[in-house]
């Protein structure tokens, strides 16, 4: 049974893992303040930052001035490219959630939480794989493998058995990360479905649909040197009212 947003309203906080990447920080930001001034409770936003995840072992190189996945052979846009996995090795029951830091969230999170299953492991927006260009956001290479954007935004059933046999077994920094992205220690039934305006992922989605989470996947304002693109007022104004708070809040 999904939980009522009447049940999820009892719950003292919600708790949400965040992608989080030193070039990123100020992006990581405005999704923290937009998470929080949105919802009806109090809503814990935690950075995934890698020098605090002792669990995450696996190599990380540089090639060609950018990270490099040895295990996966592949490049890493970002600092949580992994560090996602991470959150079921942190909370071992319960339900939390994940993003990556480059979304605004446009209504509450309590709504999300509300779509809670216990039958899933995770429960996710499927995205249909869609190719764009072959560079996006800071000049990084982008990857095409099964499921992409998939867990970029996760619901994250940390107690169900199948998530921890993943914890227990060394998949974390053995796998490659495309198999990790693919959420392949799960059966296909242990995958839920999330709406799609939970990850509507800007300039690449239909940009009529409702949206309740806008993921900037290719980039945004806080990406320097940034020449502009679809909804980038959203999330400039994203910026104006966090700054305007913390103004605010300063002056008391």
């Amino acid at each position: 049974m999904k939980k009522t947003l009447a049940q999820i309203l009892e719950q003292k906080s919600h708790k949400i893992y965040m992608g989080f990447d030193p070039r990123e920080s100020e992006a990581y930001e405005v999704a923290r303040a937009s998470i929080i001034r949105r919802s009806a409770i109090m809503a814990s936003v935690i950075p995934l930052r890698l020098h605090e995840l002792p669990m995450l072992t696996r190599p990380i190189e540089r090639k060609d001035g950018r990270m490099w996945c040895p295990i996966s052979q592949a490049p890493m846009a970002t600092e949580f490219a992994i560090s996602r996995f991470c959150v079921p090795f942190i909370r071992k029951e319960g339900w939390a959630a994940f993003m990556d830091c480059d979304i605004v969230c446009l209504a509450d999170v309590g709504e999300l939480f509300a779509l809670a299953d216990p039958k899933f492991a995770v429960i996710v927006v499927k995205h249909a794989q869609k190719e764009t260009g072959a560079i996006k956001m800071d000049n990084q290479l982008q990857t095409f493998y099964a499921r992409k954007n998939w867990s970029s935004v996760v619901l994250w059933n940390c107690a169900h058995p199948s998530n921890r046999k993943f914890v227990a077994s060394d998949a974390l920094n053995r796998w490659p990360g495309r198999d990790l992205h693919a959420f392949k220690w799960l059966a296909d039934d242990e995958i839920g479905e999330l709406p799609k305006e939970w990850n509507h992922l800007v300039g690449i989605d239909n940009s009529s649909d409702a949206i309740k989470l806008a993921h900037f996947t290719l980039g945004g304002p806080f990406v320097k040197g940034w020449k502009g693109g679809p909804m980038d007022e959203l999330w400039n104004e994203e910026r104006r009212l966090m700054t305007g708070q913390k103004l605010a809040h300063v002056d008391g």
